[in-house]
């Protein structure tokens, strides 16, 4: 049996969906429970998944077996010392904070828990920390992001997507949106609202609340992703993916866990500076070709990076 827990409380959040990826996969080997580990757990996550709320006086709690937390811990909580001992305590780490890493892997003598086996989700995530532990990056179901031709007519897009908070834009993307929209660009942020008041309206620019597509429907409707964030940095950057996996060349700030996996000028395009950034997309703008190249090699990376044989390795660590 193996138990995930996660908080569930936001049915776009990165640690949420890695959560709900790993238990579609972990589902056809194992028996496998999703537990919320939060009070705010997401109304409409609970409709779609069987997502269970820990309960000591219904007993309705884990059973033993292998512990997984993502993005979660239980540290403050009473029913850990209450429940059976896990055989095995893995902690899926998704964030830059030492501090959670010292909470959730230093056991209390009285919880009597083993070990915690850490998992990171990139290799740069596990370079910033210097900690020890297993990297496995967010597993993402590929299929459901393919490549699309691109509807006749339509203007050069550029778009990104994200959560719809101030740490995911950076306030140096305003000028340069606005630059793109006098050169012709049609532009498309999803996870945007916030930019309504800083970007004059135009009718080439559609911003949109986070959720209002399904990525694997918003991200053809681009001809390139664009994506930088403010204070908040992507230990992994899961959309970044998504996006390479319909063949679209990305152009990402050069500091995230996604930019291990990009060469510059091959299978997307990485930037220190605004006036870089700006260049890039003029190119890809004015080359077709040089979008179709790049665009391949990307799928072609994510192919290699979630293949069968990929995701069979890091499964296995979870099984045995």
């Amino acid at each position: 049996m193996i138990h995930l827990f996660n908080g569930f409380q936001n049915p776009f959040g990165g640690s949420d969906l890695e959560t709900l990826e790993l238990y579609r996969l972990l589902s056809a080997d194992s028996e496998v429970r999703l537990w919320a580990t939060s009070s705010r757990v997401s109304g409409e996550l609970m409709r779609q998944f069987p997502i269970r709320r820990v309960s000591l006086p219904k007993w309705n709690v884990p059973d033993g077996g292998t512990y997984v937390f993502l993005g979660a811990h239980w540290r403050n909580k009473i029913w850990p010392y209450l429940i059976p001992r896990p055989r095995r305590l893995i902690y899926v780490f998704n964030t830059f904070h030492p501090k959670v890493i010292a909470l959730t892997t230093r056991m209390p003598l009285m919880l009597n828990w083993p070990d915690a086996e850490l998992v990171l989700i990139s290799d740069f995530q596990k370079r910033m920390l210097q900690v020890d532990g297993v990297v496995h990056p967010s597993p993402i179901d590929i299929e459901r992001f393919l490549p699309q031709p691109a509807k006749p007519g339509r203007p050069f897009t550029l778009g990104r997507l994200s959560r719809d908070t101030p740490d995911k834009h950076h306030a140096d993307d305003v000028p340069l949106y606005e630059a793109l929209l006098a050169g012709g660009v049609a532009l498309r942020i999803q996870g945007g609202m916030l930019l309504k008041d800083r970007l004059k309206p135009h009718s080439q620019l559609e911003l949109l609340p986070q959720g209002r597509f399904a990525a694997e429907e918003f991200l053809p409707t681009l001809d390139v992703f664009y994506y930088r964030s403010g204070s908040h940095v992507e230990t992994f950057g899961r959309v970044v993916f998504e996006a390479m996996a319909c063949g679209l060349p990305v152009v990402c700030h050069s500091h995230g866990g996604y930019a291990d996996h990009i060469r510059h000028g091959e299978n997307g395009f990485l930037f220190e500076t605004t006036q870089q950034a700006g260049q890039i997309l003029a190119d890809l703008q004015a080359d077709p070709g040089l979008r179709a190249t790049v665009g391949r090699e990307a799928r072609r990376t994510v192919e290699q990076l979630f293949s069968l044989q990929a995701l069979r390795r890091r499964l296995d660590f979870y099984l045995h």
